[in-house]
């Protein structure tokens, strides 16, 4: 009997009852401040859209091990589940969707309005390859990056040191301990995603 498949879309993260770990890179100015006060500090734009991701290989695939310009220092960002999931609960796709959308205007007034972008990308393993499932990542601007900087985050960690590791070794178990995160099935719904482990 085969093991159990994986769907092509599910959340798979670090959490605990209460909060949902998510990655984040960024220039040192930014993330030294963050990591050591647990807030972002003044530098971190509010004004532009930012992208926060729950899969630790895809942000090493972003960041390149924490080596792109600009991202040379890879946050995990712990944030509450209730907010984690108010933003997935208003998440507008990145492309247009016809199972979702009856036309593509409807669609691009979403966008505009919205203030949380969802897209999929596909997984990577540990050669950063792409797997044949995807990964979320979840866009914030306006009130959804008020809402992360200001109330959503209980602690902000510093994980170069662990990518950095991570890419020497090619260690799997050194990888944090992702697992499915269970949706609400309201939101698995909206988001055609598989819901993971039962609440």
């Amino acid at each position: 009997m085969g093991g159990v498949r994986t769907p092509l879309r599910q959340i798979r993260a670090v959490y605990t009852e209460d909060t949902v770990t998510l990655y984040q890179a960024f220039v040192p100015e930014i993330a030294g401040p963050a990591a050591e006060h647990g807030r972002f500090p003044a530098a971190f734009d509010r004004g532009r859209m930012t992208w926060v991701k729950p899969s630790f290989l895809w942000m090493m695939y972003r960041s390149d091990w924490a080596r792109a310009a600009g991202q040379e220092r890879v946050l995990a960002v712990t944030v509450r589940r209730e907010g984690f999931e108010w933003a997935l609960a208003r998440a507008v796709p990145s492309g247009y969707d016809a199972e979702r959308y009856r036309s593509r205007d409807a669609w691009r007034r979403d966008v505009r309005r919205g203030a949380v972008r969802i897209q999929w990308d596909p997984e990577r393993d540990l050669q950063l390859r792409a797997m044949p499932w995807r990964s979320l990542q979840l866009g914030l601007r306006g009130e959804a990056v008020a809402r992360y900087a200001d109330e959503w985050i209980t602690g902000i960690e510093d994980v170069t040191g662990l990518a950095r590791r991570v890419h020497r070794e090619r260690t799997a178990a050194l990888l944090p301990a992702e697992r499915p995160y269970p949706l609400p099935v309201g939101i698995a719904a909206r988001l055609g995603a598989g819901a993971g482990d039962p609440l």
